[in-house]
């Protein structure tokens, strides 16, 4: 659709990779537990070995979001509560237009919230979401909630310098039918700091946001910048 070419057929593998910036805006407020962030994650699916088309990008999510911040620093069942967390996010892929083109923008916003728990090398996120209606004739996506649910789970632990992190979004709430798994390991590599290599599987609906009512089945292996913990 997106070059007008029905013979098209993207590949199975691909390049995929993630840029995340978080910034504060107001940080240690009201005795130091309050805080305030702003943050935009860019998300990209591209098409790397397509040599025939010029590599195109298959998709890329944008996701600008702002959250206030609570450090209530409670226990509650061996956790500590380290933070609680009220935002607002968008999230699009970018694109629009009119008669076919149409149907491959896709956008929704969201009013989440955000429970964080940490025992030990054990993290734990909680995170329900609410989708903010839109009027019929400007919804790209109707059906986007039967297949990203109405939030997520995600957990992280750390043993010695592995971290191994889990997603879970809409398994029960559909039923097991349409929901989604994210399997994830973060190793060393060497003695070297900056980079950690990473494998992650994915199972379910919601990968990408272009195909977000397609079920993918996914494993890659590559570099990340950062962790979890």
């Amino acid at each position: 659709q997106a070059f007008d070419d029905p013979s098209i057929d993207y590949k199975d593998t691909e390049a995929q990779f993630q840029l995340s910036i978080k910034f504060p805006l107001a940080v240690n407020l009201f005795d130091r537990k309050v805080d305030i962030f702003a943050a935009y994650t860019n998300r990209s699916f591209w098409q790397v070995y397509y040599g025939d088309k010029s590599a195109p990008f298959r998709d890329t999510n944008h996701e600008p979001e702002a959250w206030v911040q609570f450090r209530p620093d409670w226990r509650v069942a061996g956790f500590n509560n380290s933070a609680n967390q009220l935002g607002i996010v968008h999230q699009s892929n970018g694109r629009g237009g009119s008669g076919d083109n149409d149907t491959l923008s896709r956008s929704w916003n969201r009013i989440y919230a955000n429970f964080l728990f940490e025992r030990g090398d054990l993290a734990l996120g909680i995170k329900p979401w609410y989708r903010i209606p839109e009027d019929d004739d400007d919804d790209d996506n109707p059906d986007i909630d039967d297949y990203l649910g109405y939030g997520e789970i995600r957990t992280a632990y750390k043993w010695k310098r592995n971290t191994f992190g889990m997603m879970v979004r809409n398994v029960f709430e559909s039923g097991f039918s349409k929901g989604a798994v994210e399997l994830s390991w973060s190793f060393p590599l060497w003695d070297y700091e900056h980079f950690r290599g990473y494998v992650q599987y994915f199972n379910g609906y919601g990968q990408s946001l272009i195909d977000y009512n397609r079920h993918v089945n996914s494993i890659g292996i590559g570099l990340s910048l950062t962790d979890y913990l």
